[in-house]
Order: structure tokens, then C-alpha cells, then sequence
């Protein structure tokens, strides 16, 4: 747990300096530097998107993924958590920015190789090395996410605990199961996901990443299926 941990203090250390300092930065730069985030995450979902050995998985787990994510409505539920953490912890009435602040940066540090990778990594081996990257990233992120978009940025680093935690305990769990093809595919999957999110960052489609996140786990038994059936992996 030492990696998540690590990584959910990077996001909050960078959340409270963005809160701190981040006023002294013009909102143009701020604009500009969020719209740079913004394409260095289409950048890096397309590099792991494109590292699928077959896209009928990842159009698979998508789809399925897609059509549970909207009955469950997982992207309603992250906006109610937001919105209820935001009455408890938003002041001064600056509402509306605190749930996409925190529904946005939650589904950019959770969605993503490194997550997944670096959690799988500290379970099954004892070893952060992943995590301790990912801490970087996400902790330089946090800083110019929260000069922009306020506090909710450092709520995202509950279900950034919360997720990789889980990921890590359970992974020894998992240990024998999950090939590398198949790490490859959630991987591949996550990737398109992180475009998605790099589009609503760039405003420039709204898509609700939240409810495609189901494709996430299910392209584990759609490429097992695969595997086993011997199509195209």
C-alpha cells in the first residue's frame, strides 16, 4: 500500500500548493496550461490505445462496459459524491466547480495503464517503482488542476486511495490469471477511456467516461475469451 499511499499525498501536496500559489498565476496561463494537460492526455490514451493486439476486445468491453455503466449511472453517482462532499467541504459558494473539479481529476488519476500496472506491481511484487512515477505526474497535475479548479481536485484523492488500494490488495489474488496479454487489452481500453477524458478537458465533446468505465474489468474475461478461443491475440 505504500505506493498508494505515496500517490494519494502527491495529489493532495500538489492540490494545497495549486490552492496556496495558484492565485498568483494570470487565468490566461492557467487556460493555456490546462488546455496543454489536456493534449499531453490525448496523447498519452492514444499511445496505450494503439497498443492493442485486437480492437474487437477493446470495442467489446466498451460497449458492455457502456450499456452497465448507464444503468448503474456511475457518472450520476461520482457527481452526487462530489456535490455531497462539496456541501461539507466548499466554501464561499463556489459550488459547481468543486464536482467537476473532483469528478474530473478522479477519472484521470484512477483511468490509466499506471494505475492499474503500478497497482497490480505493489501487490504481486512488494515493488512502488510504477507508483511512485504516476505520484509525479499526478502530484505536478494537482497543482495546476487545483489553481484552476479549486478543491475539489484534493477530494479526488479519496477514490484514488480507494481504487488502487483495492487494485493492490486483491491483486495477489489475481496472480496466475491475468496475462500479459490481457494487462495489454485493459490497458488498450483504459487508453481510449483517457482520450475521452482529454476531449471533455479540450471542451471539446462531452463524454461520459464515468459510465464507460465498466469496459475497464470486463475486458479481463472478454480477452481471457479470446485468448482461449484463439482469436486474433
Amino acid at each position: 500500500m505504500l505506493g498508494t499511499i505515496v500517490n494519494t499525498g502527491a495529489i493532495i501536496i500538489g492540490g494545497l500548493i495549486g490552492l496556496m500559489f495558484g492565485q498568483a498565476l494570470p487565468e490566461k496561463m492557467k487556460k493555456t496550461v490546462i488546455q496543454g494537460i489536456g493534449l499531453a492526455v490525448l496523447l498519452i490514451g492514444i499511445s496505450m490505445a494503439i497498443q492493442t493486439k485486437n480492437t474487437l476486445i477493446v470495442i467489446a468491453s466498451l460497449v458492455l462496459g457502456g450499456i452497465i455503466g448507464e444503468i448503474i449511472d456511475i457518472e450520476l453517482r461520482l457527481q452526487q459524491f462530489g456535490q455531497s462532499l462539496e456541501g461539507r467541504l466548499s466554501k464561499n459558494g463556489r459550488g459547481g466547480d468543486f464536482t467537476k473539479a473532483f469528478v474530473t481529476t478522479s477519472l484521470i488519476y484512477c483511468v490509466g495503464a499506471m494505475a492499474i500496472m503500478g497497482a497490480l506491481e505493489s501487490g504481486l511484487t512488494g515493488h512502488n517503482t510504477i507508483l511512485y512515477a504516476k505520484s509525479m505526474l499526478d502530484g505536478i497535475t494537482a497543482i495546476v488542476f487545483a489553481s484552476s479548479m479549486g478543491i475539489g481536485v484534493l477530494a479526488s484523492a479519496i477514490p484514488v486511495f480507494a481504487y488502487q488500494g483495492l487494485l493492490t490488495v486483491t491483486a495477489g489474488l489475481l496472480e496466475g490469471v491475468l496475462s500479459s496479454q490481457i494487462i495489454n487489452e485493459m490497458g488498450a481500453t483504459g487508453g481510449l477511456l483517457i482520450v475521452g477524458i482529454g476531449l471533455n478537458i479540450l471542451e471539446i465533446k462531452e463524454i461520459k467516461v464515468g459510465n464507460l468505465l465498466p469496459g475497464l474489468f470486463l475486458a479481463i474475461p472478454i480477452a481471457m475469451l479470446f485468448t482461449r478461443l484463439h482469436l486474433g491475440m
